[in-house]
C-alpha cells in the first residue's frame, strides 16, 4: 500500500488548541489584552464553532459515483476474471472517516465541550484565586472605602467609588475602565483596576503601566464627579491628580512622575473610538489646562 501524506490537524483540534493558548494568554498576558476582548466570547465562538462542526457532520453528503474495476487495476492486482472482487483500497477507518455515523461527530462535539469546559475551569479557578473575587469580602470593602477617600480628595466632595464584580456598569463589553456620572456622587471601576490600585495602597506593589493606568482612571472619574465633562480634559486634569495620588497611595513622587508622563506619551497615540480622550493643546506645562502654573514639572 502506498505511503500516505501526514496528515494535518482537523478543524476542530486546531480551534482547540487555538482556544487553549488564548485562555492562557489572556490569564497570564498583558491587561491590555484582558480590557480588549471578554475571555467570555472565546468560549462563545469556540462553543459557535463546535455545534457547527456537529452539524456539518450530521449533513448527508453527495454519493460519489461508483467506478468499476480497470483492466490495468486488475492486472495490476492479478484478478482477471470479472467476477473476482479486488481487495479493499482503503482500510475501514478511512472509510469511517469518510462517512461517519451517528457515534463519531457526537464524539468529537462532546470531546470539543469537555475542552471548553476545562479551560473554563482553569479561568474561573485562577480568577477565584488570583483575581479581585479572591480578596475577602471585608478587604474589598475597605479598599473601595479608600479608593471614595482619594477620589473625595480630587472631587473637592465626598463621593463613593464602587468596583463593578457584575460588570454591568464598565469593562470589556462598554470598553471602558471607569464610569461616573458628571457632578454625580458615584463611579464605577472595572475588578482589574481596583486590584491595581489595591496591590499599591495595600501590597505595595507596582505593576508598571497598569498600576499608572489605575491611578489615571480613578483621577478621571473623580475629576468627572467634580463636573468635568470634557473626556480630554478630564484626563489632562487626571494625569496630574494622579502624581500626588500616587504619592498617597505609596509611590515616591520621582517614579509616581514618570508613571503619569508615560500614560500621557500613550495618550498621544490613541484613535478610533478613544481619540475623545486625546489631552488638548493646552494639556502642557504653563498650558490653560495647567493646574499647577508655578511648578515646572508637568504632570
Amino acid at each position: 500500500m502506498r505511503n500516505q501524506a501526514p496528515r494535518l490537524p482537523s478543524a476542530p483540534a486546531a480551534l482547540r488548541v487555538a482556544l487553549a493558548i488564548f485562555v492562557l494568554a489572556w490569564i497570564f498576558g498583558p491587561y491590555e489584552l484582558r480590557s480588549a476582548v471578554p475571555v467570555w466570547l472565546a468560549f462563545l465562538i469556540a462553543l459557535g464553532l463546535e455545534v457547527s462542526f456537529f452539524l456539518g457532520a450530521r449533513r448527508p453528503r453527495a454519493p460519489r459515483p461508483d467506478r468499476g474495476p480497470q483492466p490495468i487495476d486488475r492486472e495490476r492486482f492479478g484478478y482477471l476474471a470479472e467476477t473476482e472482487d479486488l481487495p479493499p483500497l482503503f482500510e475501514e477507518d478511512e472509510l469511517a472517516e469518510e462517512h461517519p455515523g451517528l457515534w463519531q461527530p457526537l464524539r468529537r462535539f462532546l470531546v470539543g465541550l469537555g475542552v471548553i469546559g476545562g479551560l473554563a475551569l482553569v479561568f474561573w479557578t485562577v480568577e477565584l484565586r488570583t483575581g479581585w473575587d479572591s480578596l475577602a469580602v471585608e478587604t474589598r470593602r475597605e479598599a473601595q472605602d479608600r479608593f471614595s477617600d482619594e477620589a473625595s480628595r480630587i472631587a473637592g466632595k465626598a463621593v463613593r467609588i464602587r468596583c463593578d464584580e457584575a460588570g454591568a456598569y464598565v469593562g470589556a463589553v462598554q470598553h471602558a475602565d471607569g464610569v461616573a456620572a458628571v457632578g454625580g456622587d458615584l463611579a464605577y471601576l472595572t475588578p482589574e483596576r481596583c486590584l491595581d490600585l489595591y496591590r499599591l495602597a495595600f501590597d505595595g506593589e507596582v505593576r508598571s503601566s497598569q498600576t499608572a493606568r489605575a491611578l489615571a482612571v480613578l483621577a478621571h472619574e473623580a475629576w468627572h464627579l467634580r463636573g468635568v465633562r470634557d473626556e480630554g480634559t478630564t484626563e489632562c486634569y487626571a494625569l496630574q491628580s494622579g502624581v500626588q495620588l500616587g504619592k498617597r497611595l505609596g509611590l515616591a513622587e520621582d517614579a509616581v512622575r514618570q508613571l503619569m508622563r508615560q500614560q500621557l506619551v500613550e495618550n498621544a497615540g490613541r484613535s478610533g473610538a478613544s481619540v475623545e480622550y486625546l489631552v488638548p493643546p493646552d494639556c502642557h506645562d504653563g498650558g490653560a489646562l495647567d493646574l499647577d502654573p508655578d511648578s515646572a514639572r508637568f504632570p
